[in-house]
């Protein structure tokens, strides 16, 4: 999944670029993306206890913690991650539709995202009316901008305020008013064209963004970036889904036939993938996260959702300010760099389901964000998201038999290419016992697992909760059905007009019949595989 990318850029990837590159560092105090830890904070001095620490790398044994460099569990008193204490992202906004509530689950809390018109902000509820816990996702916005369960007709405001309840008699005591009638609400706030949310309702939450931000990203708002965002739930866990956007070394094969992965020629070649070795190493690791580098990327992990991979290229020279004079070998000072990130936020939803918020940055070909549309970047990024998508469905299930406790003993792991996903596990074990906690929401048993066609869905696990591919879905059911209809016609013409119509008009007009038969069916499949499943053989 690393190797989600613009389709336009087939053989870009951010493993096989042939530029190194530096990471810049910001000075807004807020943000918490840096690689270079930011001077006189909290967060700096954490990293200066790992500043000098041995750098963490995959070794050619994995049968105990130390050759892995895998800590060890923590023992009492030592610091814990507090996996309910943390920002997640619950939607893209681009994906919310403001006329109606969106139910959507995240760490395993049920909750509800709707927009609150009279304060024009979006609001995040637990999904359950104070009345009798009907789900408010199933409601709808009144015309006064309320949150309205269609159960029983209890109107909520932005605050969680019960402000109508119809069967209480207007002459009799404000029952509405009582703190039981209340909305549970959840600390809310839109960054980066992500709506996140605080998983705790108790009231001392209610200025956390005062104190603490989700993680930051400042090119996902800087408009010199090109962009396509968009996510997708899947039947694995969080655990797994940050292993594998973490993993560069799976792209080759499990992707095989879908990225082109150029190769270096004199390099030769051992098999038919191309695969080769990836010098990893981790560089600094903390409770806040590790970073890492390879040679020609860079790397941050900041838990508990985000993982991005980014790159400098050498600076090139913009339209605006092309020089007459092409013979000059001194860097302009108009020479501007070209970026790119891999930005991937990956959100627990309950054991053994994740879901995937993705996006592509760049500060150059922005172009095709005004040619291509985003269903159809969606289209290519799906076939890549499907293509592993059964491999880890069923590795997940085989850890759990295990234990996850113990996957520095039931996973081999001896070369470098895996010092990600080793500094990952290594972070999860130090910090969190190796696993996620869902506190009282789950147990960890796994769902079953359904038929393929089910597992790979893309219909409810993307296409409802896209608002472009829900779109171009319609709209190319709608195109389908005049087809049928537009054949049916044509085939109508010549029967009608038998006696008038020459031999060559009859024979025209059924041709086209035929051709507009055949483009529906041709339309008909290429929706389902689009929009519904399409499988990936790796055999062949």
């Amino acid at each position: 999944m690393e190797a989600l990318r613009a389709p336009s850029f087939p053989s870009f990837h951010l493993s096989v670029l042939p530029t190194r590159f530096h990471i810049r560092s910001y000075d807004k105090p807020l943000l918490h993306l840096p690689f270079n830890p930011l001077p006189n904070s909290s967060v700096s001095s954490i990293y200066g206890n790992f500043s000098k620490s041995k750098p963490c790398t995959a070794r050619s044994s994995a049968s105990s913690s130390e050759a892995m460099d895998l800590p060890r569990p923590s023992h009492h008193g030592e610091e814990k991650f507090d996996w309910f204490s943390q920002w997640y992202p619950v939607a893209l906004v681009c994906d919310l539709d403001k006329r109606k509530p969106h139910s959507k689950r995240v760490i395993g809390l049920d909750v509800v995202v709707w927009w609150d018109r009279n304060e024009s902000e979006w609001k995040v509820f637990d999904d359950a009316c104070a009345h009798r816990l009907a789900p408010l996702s199933e409601g709808r916005i009144d015309q006064w901008g309320r949150l309205q369960c269609v159960y029983h007709g209890w109107c909520f405001n932005g605050s969680g305020d019960c402000k109508f309840i119809p069967q209480a008699p207007p002459d009799g005591p404000p029952v509405h008013t009582l703190k039981k009638a209340r909305a549970a609400v959840y600390p809310s706030a839109v960054q980066n064209g992500i709506v996140w949310f605080w998983p705790n309702t108790d009231p001392q939450f209610k200025d956390i963004l005062m104190k603490k931000r989700p993680p930051y990203i400042p090119e996902l708002d800087d408009l010199s970036y090109t962009k396509s965002m968009g996510a997708r739930d899947f039947p694995f866990g969080y655990e797994i889904l940050m292993e594998n956007v973490m993993d560069p070394a799976h792209v080759a094969y499990a992707h095989y036939g879908i990225i082109q992965i150029p190769q270096a020629k004199d390099r030769p070649k051992a098999d038919r993938e191309g695969g080769t070795p990836i010098e990893i190493s981790v560089k600094r690791s903390a409770i806040d996260g590790f970073d890492a580098e390879r040679e020609l990327a860079r790397s941050k992990f900041i838990p508990p959702c985000l993982y991005y991979t980014c790159l400098d290229f050498p600076a090139y020279q913009s339209n605006e300010s092309v020089s007459s004079d092409l013979t000059k070998e001194e860097p302009s000072s108009h020479m501007s760099p070209k970026r790119a990130l891999l930005i991937l936020i990956c959100v627990p939803v309950s054991p053994g389901k994740s879901r995937l918020i993705w996006t592509f940055l760049r500060n150059f070909g922005l172009w095709t964000d005004h040619i291509i549309p985003r269903w159809m970047l969606h289209m290519s990024q799906n076939l890549i998201l499907d293509s592993d998508l059964y491999l880890l469905h069923l590795e997940e299930r085989k850890i759990m038999k295990a234990g996850p406790s113990n996957w520095h003993k039931a996973c081999f792991v001896p070369t470098k290419s895996d010092a990600h996903v080793v500094a990952f596990r290594a972070w999860l074990r130090k910090y969190s016992g190796g696993q996620l906690d869902w506190g009282t929401n789950f147990s960890s048993a796994l769902p079953p697992t359904p038929p393929r066609e089910q597992l790979m869905d893309r219909y409810w696990s993307h296409v409802v909760n896209c608002s472009s591919c829900s779109v171009a879905y319609k709209g190319l059911h709608v195109l389908e059905v005049v087809l049928q209809i537009f054949s049916i016609a044509l085939i109508g013409i010549p029967v009608i007009n038998h006696g008038v119509m020459s031999v060559a008009a009859r024979i025209t007009v059924v041709s086209m019949a035929i051709l507009c038969f055949a483009a529906s069916r041709w339309l008909s499949v290429f929706i389902y595989k689009t929009f519904h499943f399409h499988d990936y053989t790796h055999t062949f």
